[in-house]
């Protein structure tokens, strides 16, 4: 058996039932992984595969695929272009793991934890360039100008959040364009082409493609506060690099908006020096601003919007398990 079929195995349980109306299809793709993550030479081939280890509960291909079926059928243009998101997302938690320094994701060493940043880099851009010589064997242009664009987005949210570390003074809109930009669009992306591959018409595409956008988006608001709030052993990842790398996200913005002037300095003094124990002076500020019940509350928000837009689909499996997706997300906030 392969690393990424046992990784399928190993973290998938919970989430392959979920997955189940779309099961097949998802088997189908682990297929094209399996194939495509691959090199003859045995350095890269090492590297390709434990890649693959890391991506996880297979979000993003799921989305693409559930969406396809719920306003259609699925097809082999859907199955490929679910292994090429996935391909994308991989490589960018590779590389968000060389930005924030982190030593572990989905209970495994990272790979700039278990090589080196040199590997990391080239690595990531092995699966980018690779999952775009995968689009583009598809008749089409148009799934390989979506996810380039998509991609493009991601990259420069990801600049964004760069060029924000520090900025405690960052407004609450300016977070949600950068959430929207480096989580939300791809997610966005692999609903839009599910929906685009069913050949739906142009309003019902844009309506799953705000899906996703939203769900994305919810998503990303539940990451920042486990960031604070999680358990390593459970989440699966290295947490408290927000407060390492200094990145104001929802929970440090809305507590400095709302802190009066001595709390918010001893917020400032933290966010600016962060020590060891930094981490558990702040979550006890933040919840003395009931920040943490705020960032939930709006997680819960765009959740709702997400789901309002499966409203006019036709009862099936396939959106019984987008619904259900819009509430895991928002579980995860506890």
């Amino acid at each position: 058996m392969s690393r990424i079929a046992e990784n399928n195995q190993m973290t998938g349980s919970p989430w392959k039932t979920l997955y189940q109306p779309v099961a097949n299809e998802m088997d189908r793709v682990e297929g094209i992984l399996r194939r495509e993550m691959r090199s003859d030479y045995p350095y890269v081939d090492e590297l390709v595969q434990y890649g693959a280890l890391l991506g996880g509960k297979r979000l993003r291909p799921a989305l693409l695929l559930l969406v396809a079926q719920a306003v259609g059928t699925t097809n082999s243009n859907h199955l490929v272009l679910a292994a090429v998101v996935e391909m994308i997302h991989t490589a960018t938690l590779i590389h968000d793991d060389v930005l924030d320094g982190a030593a572990m994701r989905r209970h495994l060493s990272t790979v700039n934890s278990r090589w080196d940043t040199d590997a990391s880099v080239l690595l990531g851009d092995f699966l980018f360039t690779h999952a775009f010589y995968l689009a583009s064997t598809l008749d089409s242009t148009q799934a390989c100008q979506w996810i380039g664009r998509a991609t493009n987005i991601v990259c420069e949210g990801e600049m964004r959040q760069k060029g924000s570390r520090g900025q405690f003074q960052l407004a609450e809109h300016e977070y949600f364009e950068i959430l929207e930009a480096k989580t939300a669009e791809l997610c966005a992306c692999c609903c839009r082409l599910g929906a685009h591959f069913s050949s739906v018409s142009d309003a019902r595409t844009e309506q799953m493609t705000e899906y996703g956008r939203c769900l994305g988006i919810a998503f990303q608001i539940a990451d920042d506060l486990l960031d604070f709030t999680g358990d390593e052993s459970t989440v699966g990842k290295s947490l408290g690099t927000d407060l390492a790398k200094q990145k104001p996200t929802l929970p440090v913005i809305h507590a400095l908006q709302v802190a009066s002037g001595p709390q918010r300095r001893a917020i400032i003094a933290i966010l600016s020096n962060p020590q060891e124990g930094s981490l558990k002076q702040l979550c006890s500020l933040l919840r003395d601003q009931d920040a943490f019940q705020y960032v939930r509350d709006k997680a819960h928000q765009f959740a709702h919007q997400a789901g309002r837009q499966l409203e006019g689909l036709p009862d099936s499996p396939a959106r019984k398990t987008l619904q259900r997706l819009t509430e895991l997300v928002v579980q995860r906030c506890y």
